[in-house]
């Protein structure tokens, strides 16, 4: 049983008092599943990390199972929340290589014997800590793949053997944060009927932060909902939700497309390429389609089916071992695979968002705005190339340089290693960027998008999540891409700042005839955003067409029971 009376958190953040958690309280029983939702920003994360005994917090107590935990617990209290809850964080592949159920025998080890050493298989109590450790591989559903490398696992078995690992120290509260927000149907499924499971074997407070409405509906005993650090509501997960989503706008209407006129053609793509993070290889044979001009096209399909390799490729970042990809520019037909001059001129009318977007935290809106419109504002490639040119930086180098801007810091770094350059190259080929340019150039894309000119001087951590989300959007399509490529880049957001966002993509479309396509495994976002959606499995596009059935088929193959219930049925509009 967990009590939690009048929890107050409050963070210094930029010389000023933040109340992140304002007088919460709640309670969970034995056996019992607790939803918390509520905006991105509200306090979620942070009541976990307080339960967990990660953050103090500054008045107000919990108790659980009887011990009562007040601000600056002593270090037997801390102990004893380490020893009794287990949290499981979104993202965390913590794993031990070797065979999966090493890694719960060896945290059965570190409760027997104080460290995560394997014991030797002819030692007494081995056959005891394997058969223990067995159990909780089934009961995760995992016994199949008891003795198969961890390495080797997809991600969602990875989170499943990480869950394992945490129930095998015998927790008396679980908590879940945002256990399956960035996995495709199929993996959820498998992790909320898990989630079923503990509950039933082991008879425990879990309590599970998520901000999908779904989600609580189908595992939700109650839910919590949490605005600005208070608790607004507490109750059955219908009726709750319908609270959250009550201010929730209206659906913006996609543009009308009259006709299909091809910008970007994919031609014979094959190739093999390992999965490294899920332990797989992709076998692209022969794939073609083609990217219209003005429709937002979605990619979706189960995890490692291809569609993020596939934008990749589209994108220039990858290179198949045969086929072309083509791009209608200045009305010939370009191979983005190939090196040429004008390869630079068509990169700058593109724009991308990856996964795990983010804002540089310390430099303002604006600052970020200049530098973007540095690399790819008007008449900032005919300036680079002069540079380039004084410099003696060949047309080969520019056009890497330009590539990878589009790419991670970490796969950056590596390549101007290898060309033996520096990132302050930047600063000696592009043009500097006025004041007045930026607000020119931000002015209509900040309307359009709902965003106040006032955020242009302020950085990310003065702005709401709503705002973050936008202004990144804004940083994409202040150079007036002709393409937006976006890759799983709103998996994160509650369904109210979603919805904002998915209207703002919808109008950019719109008013500019951008022409964008995206990935995601958020059937309700792709509803919404898509003209048309394209289903890949196994690196084959197994559907094209209307998103509404495209989306349905996904969800029949992943057999997602969850999704029976979804977000319509909570909002009027």
């Amino acid at each position: 049983m967990l009590e939690v009376q009048n929890i107050v958190k409050e963070y210094q953040l930029n010389g000023e008092k933040k109340r992140v958690l304002d007088n919460v309280s709640f309670n969970v029983a034995d056996g019992e599943i607790i939803g918390i939702t509520g905006k991105s920003g509200s306090g979620k994360t942070t009541i976990l990390k307080i339960l967990r005994g990660i953050e103090d917090f500054d008045s107000g107590y919990f108790e659980l199972n009887g011990e009562r935990i007040e601000p600056n617990p002593e270090r037997e209290k801390v102990k004893f929340l380490t020893r009794n809850s287990a949290i499981h964080l979104q993202r965390n592949f913590g794993l031990w290589n070797g065979p999966a159920i090493e890694n719960i025998v060896r945290r059965l080890n570190f409760l027997a014997e104080g460290h995560e050493g394997l014991p030797e298989p002819e030692s007494l109590h081995y056959e005891g800590i394997y058969e223990e450790a067995m159990y909780y591989m089934s009961l995760v559903r995992l016994e199949h793949k008891a003795k198969h490398s961890s390495n080797l696992l997809s991600g969602g078995e990875k989170q499943r053997l990480i869950l394992a690992r945490q129930l095998a120290a015998k927790p008396k509260l679980l908590l879940l944060d945002e256990p399956v927000t960035m996995t495709d149907p199929g993996t959820k499924q498998e992790m909320l009927d898990v989630i079923k499971d503990i509950r039933k074997e082991l008879n425990i407070p879990i309590i599970v932060v998520s901000h999908l409405p779904e989600i609580h509906l189908y595992l939700a005993d109650r839910v919590v909902y949490l605005e600005e650090g208070k608790v607004v509501e507490t109750g059955e997960a219908k009726d709750v939700l319908k609270h959250f989503l009550k201010d929730i706008k209206e659906q913006t209407p996609l543009a009308e497309i009259t006709s299909k006129e091809p910008v970007i053609k994919v031609r014979g793509l094959s190739n093999r390429f390992a999965l490294l993070r899920v332990g797989e290889v992709l076998k692209f044979e022969d794939l073609s389609l083609d990217i219209n001009k003005g429709e937002i096209t979605a990619l979706i399909g189960p995890s490692g089916s291809g569609k993020t390799t596939l934008l990749k490729m589209i994108e220039g970042l990858r290179v198949p071992k045969e086929g072309e990809i083509t791009y209608l520019h200045e009305g010939k037909w370009l191979n983005i695979i190939d090196f040429t001059i004008q390869r630079l001129d068509l990169r700058r009318k593109m724009s991308t968002m990856h996964q795990e977007f983010t804002l540089s935290p310390h430099s303002t809106i604006r600052d970020q705005l200049a530098f973007k419109l540095r690399l790819k504002g008007e008449g900032s490639l005919d300036y680079a190339r002069q540079k380039a040119a004084e410099f003696g930086i060949s047309d080969e180098k520019l056009d890497t340089l330009y590539r990878i801007t589009e790419v991670t810091e970490e796969e950056k770094d590596k390549t101007l290693r290898e060309i033996g350059l520096s990132v302050d190259v930047y600063a000696k080929l592009f043009p500097t960027i006025t004041k007045g340019t930026v607000d020119t150039q931000a002015a209509e894309i900040f309307e359009t998008l709902d965003l106040p000119m006032s955020i242009l001087d302020k950085t990310p951590y003065q702005i709401s999540g709503g705002e973050h989300v936008r202004a990144y959007i804004a940083l994409a399509l202040v150079t007036s891409p002709e393409i937006l490529m976006l890759d799983e880049p709103f998996g994160d957001l509650d369904p109210v700042t979603l919805r904002d966002v998915t209207n703002s993509l919808k109008n950019i479309n719109r008013k500019f005839g951008t022409t964008i396509v995206f990935v995601s495994h958020h059937t309700d976002f792709v509803r919404e955003a898509a003209h048309r959606a394209i289903l890949l499995d196994d690196a084959e596009i197994t559907m094209d067409g209307n998103p509404d059935d495209v989306c349905q088929k996904l969800i029949e193959m992943s057999h997602a029971k969850y999704l029976e219930h979804d977000l319509h049925e909570l909002v009027d509009n």
